[in-house]
């Protein structure tokens, strides 16, 4: 029994294997081999469809892993790149998706199999591409409300074919070009309901593509936003491919080398594409680029993207030799929430406010205008109050005449393609838990879920905190529990003390991301037993602070109007 990737990545740097369409053209293969005698009556064009091949031409994807792998790659990616439903809709091959995805794996695994030794095992990495379509993005400039596909197709798509993965014996998941990070925790969320049914822990490497110079993605997250983003899973590695070259790449490199506590990974592109589509860096010219990111600790796994091909990697082989491994950066020691940016609520963040303008139970403007169906206007109180310093704005749709489900997750839509309000994080407000998972599902960001209790016992607690971690993102947990809601200072501290340890220890929930309220309720009503209110609050917060380490505190300061009631 060989070392695990866990084990071998320790050890030294390894070496990802190149590009899969790149090696595939040099065969020049027809219509006639895509389509092979099994699809001769299939409608359209078929010759580009790579992953066909797994089933049509197992032979050529077989002799591309053993060029890979006699060069030297130490792990080799599958050709199942778009090897799931949605992707192979195009070609009407939809049932053949799973097909593909099993053999894509099985092909590697024998080849992998074939030159693996004690001294130097060989990987196999399921490649998973983000598909033809966003979750993040609409299609059509007039109406940003509208998507392509919802997180739920995406997930269903994704499970089928991380499921194929595992039954063909993947030693990771690879999570590659990612350019909407919705996309990509969907495939996050696929692997590990995959895990959990096998009972197999697979490494998740998730290797993202930045669009421009500025160094986002094409969804318009910065790479320390998409880390936030992806803050709360358990992942092996996080990398770059694609888009740039290696000289191109190296800046954003260096920037998740200094803040991901992860494994790095980079497989740059041959360069950039020329006029003609072709890619100019040869194989001499760029193991001097990637050499640079060894020698200056930024990796721990190096490959090859679009325009390289085995000889690239060979090349990689003397350089990796005796070379130190990035060493992951600890884990952060503060909350990070994001939308298309960062937010780190660090010491120096002394006070993170919260915009409650977009709440049609606290704004009858804005209750006003969602039911008038005028979008626009909603979405310009959204920007003011990102403009006026709201850190986080809250959305919630709770009325009796609204269908909130639809309202939550089309206004979240809205402020998605809104850059100057999709910045920051958003808070998804709501007493209906459909209500908020469905607005999780249309956020790409970590966001942050208002609320959960345990007014209905342990069970739904619980499976409640498990859905936040599945879409991770961070929570309020309100100071309530089946005998209701905490009103003394021995009550929010009973309930605050017990939803950590269920939190931390049951659901394995990082502390930094709980934020306990422990009720300011009503002061200044002129009734006695409301004294103690304001002065049992603060003092909830300050043992809070003291005993549940990590834990943050939030306060809903608008219920001090309540004492005003009838005084508009």
């Amino acid at each position: 029994m060989g070392k695990t990737l866990r084990e071998a990545a320790k050890d030294r740097i390894l070496i990802l294997d190149g590009a899969m369409g790149t090696m595939i053209q040099q065969y020049k293969l027809e219509e006639e081999d895509f389509r092979g005698y099994r699809y001769r009556k299939t409608p359209g064009m078929m010759k580009g469809n790579n992953d066909m091949l797994n089933i049509t031409r197992p032979d050529v994807i077989t002799d591309i892993h053993r060029k890979y792998l006699r060069a030297g790659a130490d792990i080799i990616s599958t050709n199942t790149f778009s090897s799931q439903r949605i992707s192979q809709a195009d070609y009407h091959l939809e049932e053949s998706a799973r097909e593909m995805a099993l053999l894509g794996v099985q092909l590697a695994r024998k080849a992998a199999d074939e030159f693996s030794t004690e001294e130097k095992p060989r990987f196999v990495a399921a490649s998973v591409g983000p598909t033809n379509k966003t979750c993040s993005m609409s299609p059509d400039v007039s109406n940003p409300a509208t998507r392509d596909i919802t997180y739920a197709q995406l997930y269903d798509a994704y499970l089928e074919q991380i499921a194929a993965f595992e039954e063909g014996g993947a030693d990771a998941i690879l999570i590659e070009t990612v350019f909407d990070t919705l996309n990509a925790k969907a495939a996050i969320d696929a692997t590990m309901e995959v895990e959990r049914r096998s009972g197999r822990q697979m490494p998740i490497m998730l290797s993202i593509t930045v669009s421009d110079l500025a160094g986002r993605t094409l969804s318009g997250q910065t790479l320390d936003a998409v880390l936030a983003s992806v803050s709360s899973y358990p992942l092996f590695s996080v990398g770059l491919n694609c888009s740039f070259g290696a000289d191109q790449m190296k800046p954003f490199l260096e920037e998740l080398a200094r803040r991901a506590p992860y494994y790095i990974s980079a497989y740059p592109n041959a360069g950039l594409p020329n006029s003609l589509g072709q890619y100019d860096q040869t194989a001499e010219t760029m193991a001097p680029l990637i050499k640079d990111f060894v020698d200056e600790g930024l990796v721990n796994i190096i490959g090859g993207c679009c325009g390289t091909t085995d000889e690239f990697i060979a090349k990689y082989v003397p350089i990796v030799e005796n070379a130190k491994p990035h060493v992951p950066q600890p884990k952060p020691q503060t909350m990070w929430l994001s939308g298309l940016e960062l937010l780190d609520v660090t010491p120096d963040v002394r006070f993170v406010n919260v915009g409650e303008r977009c709440n049609v139970a606290g704004s009858r403007k804005f209750l006003r205008l969602i039911k008038e169906k005028s979008y626009d206007e909603a979405v310009s109180i959204a920007r003011k109050q990102v403009a006026d310093g709201a850190l986080v704005i809250d959305v919630n749709m709770d009325d009796g005449l609204l269908d909130a489900r639809q309202e939550m997750v089309t206004f979240l839509n809205i402020i998605a393609s809104e850059p100057d309000i999709a910045k920051v994080p958003v808070m998804i407000d709501s007493s209906k838990w459909d209500v908020i998972t469905a607005g999780l599902q249309c956020v790409q960001g970590k966001c942050i879920v208002n609320s959960i209790s345990l007014k209905e016992g342990e069970e739904v607690f619980l499976s409640h905190a498990r859905d936040v971690m599945r879409y991770g993102a961070a929570v309020v947990v309100m100071c309530f529990d089946e005998q209701g809601q905490a009103t003394t200072y021995e009550r929010r501290i009973e309930i605050a003390s017990r939803a950590y340890k269920l939190l931390t220890e049951k659901v394995g929930m990082n502390p930094l991301d709980i934020i306990f309220d422990p009720n300011v309720l009503a002061i200044a009503t002129g009734m006695e037993e409301h004294d103690n209110y304001a002065v049992d609050f603060i003092r909830a917060v300050d043992w809070i602070k003291t005993n549940l380490p990590g834990a943050h505190v939030s306060g809903g300061v608008s219920n001090l109007s309540f004492s005003f009631r009838g005084n508009n």
